[in-house]
């Protein structure tokens, strides 16, 4: 399929800096769009992932997503997911958003910031987690090149779920999470065997702010700047190890040893098993 003429958005997610956070790519009329158009242009891209707004009901403001990486198609995707709506928002106004995703329906508030710019509020499925097993982490931290020393023995490892599934490791020190160098193969391994989309790397620097790498070689790419659907995961993780007790809002801080610093939001309460993650989302330049 000629996808020559198909117009094709670059925005970048959780910053309002074009030079930071999650590059996506955004296709706001893909109707006429095959699997293997939108695969090819997720590839030509090359970003982690590209979002393709497959069937629209302006009036009702709802629409049908889906998003793909350089590699395959993937059922749930956080950044691409605020920067649709940020362009979608841009275009029809701000207002809340309903997306029809392959993992179900995400609501996706969107309005003004404090700086003026475009913030999306994605509201996930229900999250859901549960402990890692021995083997699973074992060929994990095998891949990654870490120790079961390298870990916070007070975040336990456990594979979460924000709509996609995320192996969550907590690392003891700042240093440990700065320095990553894996091997990149063998995790991809590990990954499709378990069915994760990526591994998240956290660091806790206070209750209410981590510091986070993703690791995303399944589809692709070493490492994601920024990872919505991780950040509803881990919002689901906390709550789940109790460590929310009331309504709560932390920061994530994600992509700052790549270059590329992002800031998410992600609001949790005890007894909701669905998380709001929320962040900016700008164009960059052509």
């Amino acid at each position: 399929m000629d996808t020559s003429t198909t117009q094709i958005l670059r925005y970048t997610a959780f910053t309002t800096d074009p030079s930071g956070g999650n590059p996506a790519g955004v296709v706001l009329d893909a109707a006429e769009l095959d699997d293997d158009a939108m695969l090819t242009i997720a590839a030509d891209l090359g970003y982690s992932e590209t979002a393709f707004v497959t069937a629209r009901d302006e009036r009702r403001r709802r629409f049908t997503v889906r998003y793909f990486s350089p590699l395959a198609e993937v059922p749930f995707c956080g950044h691409a997911t605020v920067a649709a709506a940020v362009a979608l928002a841009e275009g029809l106004g701000a207002g809340p958003l309903v997306f029809d995703t392959p993992v179900g329906e995400v609501p996706v508030d969107t309005g003004a910031g404090a700086d003026g710019a475009v913030v999306a509020t994605l509201t996930s499925v229900p999250t859901s987690s549960r402990p890692a097993e021995a083997v699973e982490l074992d060929t994990a931290l095998a891949a990654l090149g870490w120790r079961h020393e390298d870990l916070d023995p007070a975040l336990p490892p456990r594979v979460a779920f924000g709509g996609v599934h995320h192996l969550v490791l907590a690392a003891a020190t700042r240093g440990r999470l700065a320095d990553l160098d894996y091997d990149f193969d063998a995790l991809a391994e590990v990954m499709r065997r378990a069915g994760w989309t990526t591994v998240q790397l956290v660091w806790r620097e206070s209750p209410d702010l981590f510091h986070a790498r993703d690791p995303f070689p399944v589809g692709g790419v070493v490492e994601d700047p920024a990872t919505g659907a991780a950040a509803a995961a881990l919002g689901g993780y906390l709550r789940d190890l109790g460590l929310v007790s009331e309504p709560t809002v932390v920061a994530v801080r994600q992509g700052e040893d790549m270059g590329r610093p992002s800031a998410l939001t992600v609001a949790v309460g005890p007894d909701d098993a669905r998380v709001r993650v929320s962040g900016h989302a700008v164009p960059l330049p052509a």
